[in-house]
């Protein structure tokens, strides 16, 4: 009897490795220009604010800051004040401290859903959401997702009518990853009361709400939960800084015993010397300067890529129109495959993100994901030009 290796789970033969993750070496490369990735300008991270914040708590916490610690109080205390701003209303006992966003949603789908139970996404979404549902071997549904006022709300609903009822619906609020697009004002209460009325665990991912550069911010689908059935999460990765690797969820108080568990199970707790130095962040007042800089810095760049969309693919292409965040959606014809054109891009040395990659079924080929924040005007400009060439030749 011959033994060819070990038999691995339902989940690890299911997740797919992130194209995302092996695409950040292009980030780096700099001979060419990424419009791959969704990092924020290294330029603008708040490095000497951190400094100080890290050497306080240092100097004031001791040892204590690199222990083993509970969550920090006074962290959860800021979100849940945070949280009150954008018109939810929870106390610090309503919010767990995550590894961001990411982390949070593998919590949540550990939290409510098993193998071959159906789960609810739109049909174009984060590659991150595709792995705790289809990685997880869920009975995925899928809703379309509107370019002007996001996710389709009556499909929504026709999800949760079918039986099976779902045992989770993930959604992204505000300028969708890889979309652009956030959902509409009259569609959020819907959402929640939908949430509520079919029993559905409706997760809100929002991770780029804090980097809006245009327009009023609207209230979460949270906001307006009534019944404890939307589980909100927020970033401070994205807010601040990627490598603090920090985020929250906001969840019914009951259900926090449940949620300590399964996180114990994953890797016990968040650093608690950058819970500290990110609490001390805050509550120095840095954090509305840090915002005003990059949001100020990516609407730039982001009106810099519309403006070179415009001259450069008006004829071939439409895209979203983002009012924050990273990311513009542009829809080729038909007839491309850009998973296929990718080489030809790199050749040119410009590099994207293929369509194709955020779809459970591939069916969005002819399309491209193009990451704004991370790139100067001039070579937005030049990397738009370059994937036009690209594109043109392709057709």
């Amino acid at each position: 009897m011959s033994i060819d290796g070990p038999v691995l789970s339902r989940e690890a033969d299911n997740l797919k490795r992130s194209v995302m993750r092996e695409l950040l070496r292009f980030a780096v490369d700099p001979n060419i220009i990424s419009l791959a990735g969704g990092l924020p300008a290294s330029e603008f991270l708040p490095l000497e604010g951190l400094r100080e914040c890290l050497d306080a708590v240092l100097s004031r916490d001791g040892p204590r800051a690199l222990q083993y610690s509970p969550q920090y109080p006074e962290l959860r205390a800021w979100v849940a004040d945070y949280m009150g701003t954008r018109g939810i209303s929870c106390a610090p006992d309503e919010v767990f401290i995550t590894n961001g966003n990411q982390h949070g949603l593998a919590i949540l789908s550990r939290l409510f859903l098993d193998p071959g139970q159906p789960a609810v996404i739109e049909e174009v979404t984060f590659t991150g959401i595709h792995q705790i549902t289809v990685g997880r071997d869920a009975a995925v549904r899928t809703a379309p997702t509107d370019l002007d006022t996001g996710v389709d709300v009556e499909a929504v609903e026709a999800a949760f009518k079918r039986h099976p009822t779902p045992r989770l619906a993930v959604l992204i609020t505000d300028f969708h990853n890889p979309l652009g697009v956030s959902v509409a004002g009259a569609k959020r209460a819907r959402l929640a009361a939908l949430a509520a009325e079919y029993g559905v665990p409706l997760i809100e991912d929002d991770p780029y709400a804090p980097l809006r550069f245009r327009g009023d911010a609207l209230p979460p689908i949270k906001a307006y939960d009534e019944a404890g059935m939307v589980f909100y999460l927020g970033s401070f990765s994205k807010m601040l800084a990627p490598a603090l690797r920090l985020g929250w969820l906001v969840a019914r108080e009951d259900l926090m015993p449940r949620i300590t568990t399964i996180r114990e199970s994953f890797d016990l707790e968040s650093s608690t010397l950058y819970q500290r130095a990110v609490a001390e962040f805050m509550s120095r007042g840095m954090l509305e300067p840090h915002l005003q800089a990059i949001t100020s810095a990516q609407r730039l760049r982001c009106d810099t890529m519309l403006e070179a969309l415009e001259q450069q693919l008006t004829d071939i292409a439409r895209w979203s129109k983002p009012d924050g965040g990273v990311f513009v959606w542009v829809s080729l014809p038909e007839q491309l495959d850009t998973t296929q054109m990718f080489q030809a891009a790199i050749q040119r040395q410009v590099a994207y993100i293929p369509g194709a990659v955020f779809s459970v079924d591939g069916s969005t080929r002819n399309a491209v994901r193009l990451n704004f924040s991370n790139v100067k005007p001039e070579a937005i400009r030049e990397g738009v030009r370059r994937l036009s060439e690209v594109i043109r030749t392709a057709l």
